[in-house]
């Protein structure tokens, strides 16, 4: 299962393995020296920080590690388990309501298909296909966003939205209050937006992004 302290341990493990220190690591990839300092991993309050999906994909590519690599890391016994979740693509999931539950999660029928994915644990997950040019370039015709209408959501974490009307977004978090949404986004040249909470259907975080 995806722990906190087994995520970390496992970033621990993949800088070690390439004789780096977790700094080390860190820099290599393009992040901040101090993004994996054993402080940064615990709030203040003493609440669980999580590394972000940007930052595992970022030390990824810069080990040439795959993301079974790492999570046979984050599962060293060998137990890594696997389960089967729902998937979409992005056209589908913007013309049917239907095909979705009030919490955002799928509500099955025809558009669903399947793809074999490691285990979230207690997380519910399912699978975007992002198709054409609607989420460039931050994602791209192909991707697969793996999404939590169910994982805890904090300022900062990269989230699909759908409204009500059948727009996709996908979009960074900046504040998410009883009234309105308000996002940030990735795109040169395009303004951040503040949506009415009667107009979001759901909210799911990104939790991974195949690329």
């Amino acid at each position: 299962m995806l722990s906190h302290e087994r995520v970390w341990a496992a970033i621990d493990a993949l800088a070690a393995r390439h004789g780096m220190t977790a700094s080390g690591l860190a820099r290599k990839a393009g992040l901040d020296a101090t993004s994996f300092n054993k402080s940064k991993r615990t709030s203040p309050e003493g609440r669980d920080r999580w590394p972000s999906t940007e930052s595992i994909a970022k030390i990824l590519r810069a080990t040439g590690a795959t993301l079974e690599d790492f999570l046979r890391l984050v599962e060293p016994s060998g137990s890594l388990r696997r389960s089967t979740i729902p998937l979409i693509g992005l056209t589908q999931a913007a013309s049917g309501a239907k095909l979705f539950t009030e919490e955002g999660m799928p509500a099955g029928g025809p558009g669903w298909d399947e793809i074999d994915f490691p285990d979230f644990g207690q997380e519910k997950v399912f699978a975007l296909e992002v198709t054409g040019d609607s989420m460039a370039p931050l994602y791209r015709d192909g991707d697969i966003l793996i999404v939590s209408p169910t994982a805890s959501m904090r300022k900062g974490d990269r989230v699909v939205v759908r409204l009500n009307s059948g727009e996709i977004l996908a979009k960074e978090l900046r504040r998410r209050s009883a009234k309105t949404l308000e996002l940030a986004t990735f795109e040169a040249g395009q303004e951040d937006r503040t949506i009415p909470a009667e107009d979001v259907a759901w909210v799911a975080r990104i939790m991974w992004a195949r690329q």
